[in-house]
């Protein structure tokens, strides 16, 4: 009935989907990573990037703010904080 889907996350540079995130983003607090990348498995949109402990970050142009990262992490080691906080790294 459908054919296969082929559309991968961050396919069109164009679309910066995070435009229209949530009022929420995650800030990754860089203190109890374990480099699990679970983080990078469960992003939706391929935003999530990094290889070694305390070495991920998002790519906001892309980030829906959707928090999956953040719930999944094992160490809690994610927080979702508002997009105007004063007081997030930019990852």
């Amino acid at each position: 009935m459908f054919g296969p889907l082929t559309v991968k996350p961050k396919n069109s540079k164009g679309d910066k989907t995070g435009s229209w995130r949530t009022l929420v983003r995650p800030n990754y607090l860089h203190q109890n990573c374990i480099a699990c990348r679970m983080c990078v498995m469960i992003c939706p949109e391929g935003c999530v990037s990094g290889k070694e402990k305390n070495a991920f970050s998002v790519d906001y142009t892309f980030c829906k703010g959707c928090g999956l990262c953040a719930e999944i992490c094992p160490k809690k080691d994610i927080a979702m904080v508002s997009e105007d906080s004063k007081d997030q790294k930019q990852a």
